[in-house]
């Protein structure tokens, strides 16, 4: 499974360089995605995905099944 980046994102790009797999990209001044091909959940690098550790608004979950 992968993470991805909900509407409450606000683009501070603070989670850009936790991911250990560069699987977050700012795409614009309003969006930021997260390659899912990429994104392994941190798995191998952390306990839990960094990505949700650092976002301020609570914007990373995980992709629907």
């Amino acid at each position: 499974m992968a993470m991805m980046i909900n509407k409450k994102c606000i683009c501070c790009d603070v989670c850009l360089p936790e991911c250990p797999t560069e699987a977050i990209k700012l795409v614009s001044e309003e969006e930021c995605i997260i390659d899912p091909t990429r994104c392994a959940e941190c798995v191998g690098y952390y306990d839990t995905p960094q990505c949700i550790e650092v976002c301020p608004v609570d914007a990373v979950e995980p992709l629907p099944a």
